[in-house]
């Protein structure tokens, strides 16, 4: 169980040394911005999206690492995807962070995400974790206000 941790806590760092998608969007149809005031985490999240497909996702912003490799593992999940397979996966990732009832099994159902699994055993990463995912949701619904964990 020790090595799959260390795996996870090296996935998550590589994630937050080198972030998937970190670029800003020109002609984005979507955008959305969010915060964390508890960890002061920032995202914008670009959105460009064809017949209800996501056909390409991005990201900026500033955070810990928890925060940038969650967002960073939601980019590369979300391409291809169409904006309710999008709103599933959310409800599910949250799921796997916040609910004690998930197991492993629900984290290998999410692929690479699975390795935020952990951050329910500190519950004020918790909101690291899902900034990225309030502000995709923010975006998918043309909120015009700042995402918010709180």
């Amino acid at each position: 169980m020790s090595e799959l941790l260390d795996l996870y806590q090296e996935v998550i760092l590589d994630h937050r040394k080198r972030p998937r998608n970190f670029r800003s969007m020109e002609n984005a149809d979507f955008q959305a911005d969010g915060h964390n005031p508890l960890c002061g985490d920032r995202v914008t999240v670009f959105l460009k999206v064809h017949n209800g497909i996501i056909e390409d996702v991005s990201f900026q912003g500033e955070g810990c690492a928890i925060s940038i490799a969650s967002a960073s593992l939601m980019t590369e999940s979300l391409k291809g995807k169409s904006s309710q397979e999008a709103e599933g996966l959310f409800g599910k990732f949250h799921d796997l962070v916040t609910d004690e009832s998930t197991h492993g099994e629900e984290g290998l159902s999410l692929g690479k995400l699975g390795v935020l699994a952990g951050v329910k055993a500190f519950p004020m990463r918790v909101k690291c974790a899902t900034l990225a995912w309030h502000t995709l949701h923010a975006a998918l619904a043309h909120e015009n206000k700042m995402a918010t964990t709180e």
